[in-house]
Formats: C-alpha cells, sequence, structure tokens
C-alpha cells in the first residue's frame, strides 16, 4: 500500500512539474545556428518592426478540424525579423540549402526554408504574433506566438511559447 501510493506521488508531481515546465511563457527568441552572429530578440524588440493586424485564422488540426479561431491578432512578419540575420555564406547561390527550425519551449518544432520564408508568398503569411484578442501576449501562456495564416492546417505551424530559432543548412 505504501509503495503504490509513493509511486502515485511521484507521478504526479512530475506531471504537475512537467506541466509547469511546458506553460511558462517565453520572454524572447534565440536566432543560433548557421549564422554570422546569434542574436536574441525580446517582446520590446519585436515591437520595434513594422506591426501589422492579421486576419482572424481559423485553427485547424492535422484531419483539418477545427480546434479553434485566432482573433484580434497583431504581429511581425517572421521574414522580417529574419532579414538582417546573416547566414554563415556570403554566396547567395547557397540560400536555397538553409532552413529555419522554429522551437517552442515545450519542445515542439517546426521548420520553414530560406526559399519558403524570402522567396514565396508563404513569407508574406508567417508571423511572430504579439497581440491576440487585442491583447499583449507579453508573459501569457501564449506569448510569444508563431503562426502561418495561409497554411491548409493552420494547427500544424502554430507555435506557442516560441523560443529559438536554430538556422540548419542541408547537406
Amino acid at each position: 500500500m505504501k509503495k503504490s501510493l509513493a509511486i502515485t506521488c511521484i507521478i504526479l508531481i512530475s506531471v504537475i512539474t512537467f506541466e509547469s515546465l511546458a506553460q511558462q511563457p517565453t520572454l524572447s527568441v534565440a536566432v543560433t545556428g548557421k549564422v554570422k552572429a546569434e542574436k536574441n530578440f525580446s517582446s520590446a524588440d519585436l515591437k520595434k518592426f513594422k506591426l501589422e493586424n492579421i486576419a482572424d485564422v481559423v485553427i485547424t488540426n492535422h484531419k483539418g478540424e477545427t480546434k479553434g479561431t485566432a482573433k484580434g491578432m497583431k504581429g511581425v512578419l517572421l521574414r522580417d525579423v529574419l532579414q538582417d540575420i546573416s547566414l554563415d555564406t556570403d554566396n547567395p547561390k547557397l540560400f536555397s540549402e538553409y532552413y529555419y527550425v522554429c522551437t517552442a519551449a515545450d519542445g515542439y518544432k517546426v521548420v520553414y526554408s530560406w526559399n519558403e520564408l524570402f522567396n514565396s508568398a508563404v513569407g508574406n503569411s508567417v508571423y511572430i504574433v504579439l497581440e491576440k484578442d487585442q491583447k499583449d501576449l507579453e508573459g501569457s501562456e501564449d506569448s510569444i506566438l508563431m503562426i502561418s495564416t495561409q497554411d491548409t492546417r493552420t494547427g500544424r505551424r502554430y507555435v506557442k511559447n516560441l523560443q529559438t530559432i536554430n538556422v540548419g543548412r542541408a547537406q
């Protein structure tokens, strides 16, 4: 009896600890990896970029089922944030080999290629969201939020608590 109670307590404490860690809001985004100089963007830094109103987005899962609607959003284009981050090459022909792994605090990851962000219409619809429901997201459970508004399955690249953007290069 004591052994099962102890195991139950350990499991409960582990779940509570994991949940509290997963819900910690991010306060900045670090750009790392195959870049000439790594950079960290605080919420205040991100607010210095051109802030755009974002139309309401129906959030769908991998099956296309509606899970909710993101409304009243304002944000900055991810492309604008990454524009001045120099890749670790000076040869523009090689830019097509680069990709960005965007990782949330809980480990959830999504990937964009350099061409998606800088050489296609996708780049016009990937935002770091700073306001949702007409409220500042700083310190909220969705802070810092990233969304690709034109994806067919919008929930696949809906990232809460964006923490890092690691630049890689395909070999």
